[in-house]
C-alpha cells in the first residue's frame, strides 16, 4: 500500500528518516481488522452511562466520584466498570510508569506546544472522529476553554506516581472515559448521526488514535523540536501511555507494546481515519482563534502577541503536518517564523546533549519541568477555572 499523505511530507517523513521508523506499511487485511474496530465502543462505561441516566439527577454521578475515591460500589453497571479497572493488567511496570512520567515532565511547558499543535491540530485530520467534536459544539465554541482543560488532564495523568489507585491521574483517566460514554450516548440519540460515513461515534479507533497523539505523536514532536530522549525512555512514555489508553478503555488489541507497534498503528490509523474535510477546517479555525486569544484586552501589544502566537504555534503545525495538509487546515503560513522554530529547535538540541553529559542535569531538569507545570496549573486555575471533574461536559452532552 502507498503511504498516505501524513507520511508522504512534513514532521512525520522527516522522523522515519531521522529515527529510523523503517517500513511500518499496512497491508489491506490489516486495514480491514482496524476497520473492524470503529463499529466497537465501550461497553462498560456505556452501561454505566445507562445506569446513571435511570438515577435521580446527581446522584449516579455522585456514586461515581465516591466509588473514585474508594467508596461503595452498588451492584450492577458501576461494580463491573471498576472491577475491571481495579484489576491491574501483568504487563503494568510501576518503575516504568514513574520513568515516562519522569521523562515527560522534564519538557516542562515546552511539551505544551506539542500537545496543541500536533496532537490536537493533527486530530483535526481525522474527520470522522470530528463529528462527535462538531456535534457537542463545546469544542467549536469553547475552544481556549477545551484546551486549558485538555491541557490539565494532560499534565494530571503524566505527573509521576499520579496514575496509582485512586491517585489524581488514574481519577482523571476515568473521568475522561465518562466523558466519551457520555457524548456517545448523545450522539447515538441524534436522527442525523450517519453511522455509514462516520462509524461509531467515540469508538476504538478513535480513542485509540487519540492515545497515539498524546503518546507516539508526542514522543516525535518534542524531538523536532529538539529534546533527546533515551530508547529506554521513549519506551517507558509509551508504556505509561498503553496503561492510560488501558484505563481509558482501549481494547487490548490496539494498545501498542512499543515504538514499532506504534508507528505501524499510526499509520494505518493516518492511511484510514486522517482525512480531513470542512468540520476539519472549522475546529482548525477555533484552535487558530484560542491561540490568538493571548493578546486579548492588551492594545498594541495585544495584537503583536496575538500576531507572534498564531504565527508560531501555526508554524509547529505546518513543520509537522505538511503543507498540503496545513494548507487545507488553513494554517497561516509564516516563512520567518517558521524559520525561527527550527532556530530554537537546534538551541534546544545542544542544550539537551549538554545535559545528558552533565551529572545531575537531567534530574535538575525534571524537577524545573515540573515546578513550571504545577505554576502552570496554578494560573489556569486562577483565570479559567477549569472543571478537572468534567461534570459540565457530561451535562452537555
Amino acid at each position: 500500500m502507498d503511504d498516505p499523505e501524513l507520511f508522504r511530507q512534513g514532521g512525520f517523513r522527516l522522523a522515519a528518516r531521522l529515527f529510523g521508523v523503517g517500513d511500518v506499511r499496512g497491508d489491506e487485511r490489516q486495514v480491514a481488522r482496524l476497520r473492524e474496530f470503529a463499529q466497537v465502543q465501550d461497553r462498560l462505561a456505556d452501561d454505566v452511562v445507562a445506569w446513571m441516566a435511570r438515577q435521580p439527577k446527581g446522584h449516579g454521578r455522585k456514586l461515581f466520584e465516591e466509588a473514585l475515591q474508594g467508596g461503595a460500589r452498588p451492584a450492577g453497571p458501576l461494580a463491573d466498570f471498576f472491577a475491571q479497572v481495579d484489576a491491574k493488567p501483568y504487563w503494568v511496570d510501576d518503575e516504568r510508569l514513574v520513568r515516562g512520567a519522569k521523562a515527560i515532565t522534564r519538557a516542562g511547558l515546552l511539551g505544551l506546544f506539542p500537545l496543541g499543535d500536533m496532537s490536537l491540530m493533527g486530530g483535526y485530520l481525522a474527520s470522522r472522529a470530528t463529528k462527535a467534536l462538531v456535534g457537542t459544539g463545546e469544542i467549536e465554541y469553547q475552544a481556549t476553554r477545551r484546551l486549558v482543560e485538555t491541557a490539565a488532564w494532560w499534565i494530571d495523568v503524566t505527573t509521576p506516581g499520579a496514575l496509582g489507585h485512586g491517585r489524581k491521574g488514574y481519577a482523571a483517566a476515568l473521568r475522561i472515559r465518562l466523558v466519551h460514554a457520555h457524548v456517545r450516548a448523545a450522539m447515538n440519540r441524534r436522527d442525523d448521526w450517519d453511522y455509514d460515513a462516520w462509524d461509531r461515534p467515540v469508538n476504538q479507533v478513535q480513542t485509540a488514535g487519540t492515545l497515539l497523539l498524546f503518546s507516539l505523536v508526542y514522543v516525535f514532536g518534542t524531538q523536532l523540536l529538539g529534546l533527546r530522549y533515551s530508547a529506554r525512555e521513549r519506551g517507558d512514555i509509551l508504556h505509561l501511555w498503553r496503561y492510560i489508553g488501558w484505563l481509558m478503555g482501549v481494547d487490548d488489541e490496539l494498545l501498542p507494546t512499543g515504538e514499532e507497534d506504534a508507528w505501524r498503528l499510526l499509520w494505518l490509523l493516518a492511511a484510514t481515519e486522517f482525512i480531513p474535510d470542512d468540520d476539519s477546517k472549522r475546529l482548525a479555525k477555533a484552535l487558530i482563534a484560542a491561540n490568538a486569544a493571548v493578546g486579548e484586552g492588551r492594545g498594541a501589544v495585544g495584537k503583536v502577541l496575538s500576531h507572534v502566537s498564531v504565527a508560531v504555534h501555526s508554524s509547529i503545525s505546518r513543520l509537522v503536518l505538511g503543507k498540503a495538509n496545513a494548507d487545507f487546515l488553513g494554517l497561516p503560513n509564516d516563512p520567518v517564523a517558521q524559520a525561527a522554530i527550527v532556530a530554537v529547535a537546534g538551541v534546544n538540541f545542544a542544550a539537551e546533549t549538554v545535559r545528558r553529559l552533565v551529572p545531575g542535569a537531567t534530574a535538575l531538569q525534571e524537577r524545573l519541568g515540573e515546578a513550571g507545570r504545577r505554576g502552570y496549573v496554578k494560573r489556569l486555575e486562577k483565570i479559567f477555572a477549569p472543571d478537572t471533574t468534567y461534570a459540565q461536559h457530561m451535562r452537555a452532552a
